[in-house]
């Protein structure tokens, strides 16, 4: 896209994730745990592990303390899983979709007369976006660890290789990527199936050796925990929360599945298969109290150890893959709403809109994960740094999903403080007990998610200003066609599609376009793309066309930020209004912009117009972005200043 248009096209996205629903709800729910529940899944690696054993401060093996520590597991599962985003943040959908960025969409529709409002909301969505990829970069690392970890168990023997064969399945799994998912995505299900069937199992061998553990539902062990242990067990929630990371997954998750789906597997399935093999890990902690040293691969008898590593290790790469391909999906959904710039999409189905590669991305989380692994090189010492980033995420989801429910939902003040008060005291427990944990790796996520952040706000500001820019400095449109009606430029035979984030103006383009080449095309098109706040637009809505004297249309082109932009099939879709469109006889008019940084610092710092500067620079060419044809673009330079 021309310079306002290169703004203008608030960027492509993943195309849609197939929205028709699986033939069964069954079937539906057995394909969600293995997108939805792989991350969550995999928590029982660690989690009983860090709070009694690996932990700065590690839980003294008590059976009181046992018992406590697997009721605030459950609570914990229950009340942010079950209660929170099964059953309330699930149902703020935005047109079918979830996740952090259709959230923040769905909340700024509340704002719109309120900019102090939006600038808020839209800051705590770019930064659970930015939280994100800290998730996206850990949770690999420290799955595949904690699974590999377990070849430790049978013999110490293997401890040396345990960080490189944790590298080796890593930078497979990145490597494996370009290929796409679509060829084993339908195996995850099954698995996933069989692996909390597995876990369920184990509790249940290990729960009838010790009967009592199924009482820690109770509330009041929790409690006692809390008034025998005070200081020590508000740590202990900095673990705890181990349980609930990939939680805030099955919202981001709900537009591949829809919300039956993911809420049935999980209450039906994932939930007691998670909470029989906290259970089963406690039993055997009460049972043999050395095996807090790793509870989850000692919970079995040595003849399946091998085969549970085995189990173990695809079920992380499972949960590693999701985390990939969300950190792919929010990236998409970031450039279409115009927090990024264009980055180099790849499709990897021909059925499966859904399917998409970023390679820069995928290469960036590659060595972010690589590094991670070298500087903790094990599970315990990695797990220090997960956590603090999950529930900052998961208060923001609270704070956004308030806006939600008292402004379109239509809830009073009351209801709506109820909701806000129960959720954020519990998301701010579990924050705090975290904090503790900065200096001791927690500083990675939130380096990267500040990081992150800079770069989407920047982006953000820099788009502002330049169409503001690009804006002031254009011709009313109006003026200039009644111009042409006492003589203009030569006309000549053909289409001209000149893109601009102003249809009311003159792209400059064209303007450079009459200067160097002194004529203007007897049809002339001012193309504007729209990505509306919604996930998908109906193809009926697609285009919106406006015959203008002079042979001029403005013509609109809206779509979701889950739509996959195509601009000669938009044109194509314009004939019913009378506009003709020939590729071989269509010239499109780029406008390449040079951006000039000013000496004087305004209303955006000059290190941030650098930054801008550079990221505007290598964004991905418009023509790629919106399948233009590369032999029917013209590109006309200019230089703008901030």
């Amino acid at each position: 896209m021309a310079s306002s248009d290169t703004l203008s096209a608030e960027l492509s996205a993943p195309t849609p994730a197939e929205h028709g629903r699986s033939p069964g709800l069954v079937a539906a729910s057995v394909a969600a745990m293995g997108v939805v529940y792989g991350d969550i899944g995999t928590s029982p690696l660690y989690t009983v592990k860090e709070v009694f054993s690996s932990g700065h401060h590690p839980v003294p093996v008590t059976p009181d303390n046992v018992l406590g520590i697997l009721s605030l597991i459950f609570w914990a599962m229950t009340i942010t899983v079950s209660l929170k985003y099964v059953v309330f943040i699930t149902r703020a959908d935005n047109k079918g979709e979830g996740g952090i960025m259709a959230l923040t969409a769905l909340a700024l529709r509340t704002a719109k007369l309120n900019p102090s409002m939006m600038w808020l909301l839209s800051a705590l969505g770019i930064f659970g976006a930015a939280l994100f990829y800290g998730d996206a970069v850990i949770t690999p690392a420290l799955s595949v660890l904690s699974a590999v970890e377990g070849l430790e168990v049978a013999t110490p023997a293997f401890k040396p290789y345990v960080v490189p064969i944790s590298l080796g399945i890593l930078i497979g799994l990145f490597t494996f990527q370009r290929k796409g998912t679509a060829s084993v995505a339908a195996l995850f299900g099954p698995v996933m199936l069989f692996w909390f069937a597995t876990l369920a199992a184990i509790g249940v061998w290990n729960i009838v050796k010790h009967p009592a553990v199924i009482a820690s539902i109770n509330p009041l062990y929790a409690l006692q925990f809390f008034v025998d242990n005070r200081s020590l067990a508000f740590l202990a929630m900095g673990a705890v929360v181990l349980a609930i990371t990939g939680g805030e997954a099955l919202y981001a998750d709900m537009g591949h599945f829809g919300r039956r789906p993911i809420k049935w597997a999980w209450l039906v399935f994932v939930f007691p298969a998670l909470l029989l093999n906290y259970m089963g890990q406690g039993a055997l902690i009460l049972d043999n109290p050395a095996a807090v040293k790793n509870p989850f691969f000692l919970s079995v008898p040595e003849a399946l150890l091998y085969p549970l590593v085995g189990l173990a290790t695809v079920a992380t790469i499972i949960a590693s893959q999701a985390v990939i391909s969300g950190a792919f999906s929010l990236t998409s959904q970031a450039i279409q709403l115009g927090y990024c710039p264009r980055i180099n999409i790849r499709f990897t189905s021909e059925r499966e809109m859904g399917q998409i590669y970023l390679p820069n991305i995928n290469w960036l989380l590659l060595i972010a994960v690589v590094l991670l692994v070298l500087m903790f090189r094990s599970s315990s010492a990695l797990a220090s740094a997960y956590g603090i980033a999950v529930t900052l995420t998961m208060m923001i989801d609270t704070i956004l999903a308030f806006v939600v429910v008292r402004a379109l939902w239509g809830w009073n003040w009351g209801k709506a403080a109820l909701f806000l008060a129960f959720f954020v005291v519990v998301d701010f427990a579990f924050f705090s007990a975290n904090v503790i944990k900065v200096l001791d790796g927690g500083w990675f996520p939130l380096v990267m998610g500040v990081g992150i952040f800079t770069l989407l706000s920047t982006w953000r500001r820099g788009r502002a200003l330049l169409y503001e820019r690009l804006k002031l400095d254009s011709m009313p449109l109006d003026a200039f066609i009644k111009s042409l009606a006492y003589g203009g430029p030569h006309r000549v035979e053909g289409s001209g599609v000149f893109m601009t984030t102003n249809p009311d103006g003159v792209p400059r383009a064209m303007l450079h376009n009459l200067l160097h080449n002194k004529v203007l095309h007897e049809q002339v098109v001012l193309l504007n793309v729209r990505v509306e706040d919604v996930p998908h637009v109906p193809e009926s809505d697609r285009v919106a066309v406006n015959k203008l004297p002079e042979g001029f249309y403005q013509v609109v082109v809206r779509y979701g930020f889950k739509d996959e932009p195509n601009i000669p099939d938009a044109l194509a879709m314009c004939a019913p209004f009378g506009l003709r469109y020939e590729i071989m006889e269509t010239s499109f008019f780029l406008g390449r912009e040079t951006i000039l940084p000013r000496a004087r610092v305004d209303r955006m710092p000059r290190w941030r117009q650098v930054l801008f500067t550079f990221m505007f620079r290598n964004a991905e060419p418009a023509t790629t972005f919106f399948k233009i044809p590369t032999n029917r673009v013209v590109e006309l330079g200019t230089q703008v200043e901030l």
